[in-house]
């Protein structure tokens, strides 16, 4: 059973270097999929590139979705982490 919720990000710059790579690295602790989407792109969380070419700005909503044998402890980690983040 697949997670997923929504957060509008905040952080002044939006998801640029370093917040897409402390969420890559945060991603990367999960053997669940952790996918971001933005309007009808998305991207894979645990890579960098595809997180900036998603070009999120502040205020934008975007959506994660986490698919996997621990996707409710990456699902907490990761709402906590997006709120303290971005």
């Amino acid at each position: 059973m697949m997670k997923s919720f929504e957060h509008v990000v905040m952080d002044p710059v939006g998801i640029h270097a370093r917040p897409a790579g402390l969420l890559a690295k945060e991603a990367k602790q999960y053997t669940s999929s952790v996918t971001i989407k933005k309007d009808s792109m998305k991207a894979d969380a645990k890579k960098l590139m595809q997180l900036m070419g998603l070009g999120v700005k502040t205020g934008e909503k975007i959506e994660i979705e986490i698919d996997g044998k621990d996707e409710e402890v990456a699902y907490e980690s990761l709402k906590t982490f997006f709120l303290a983040h971005l």
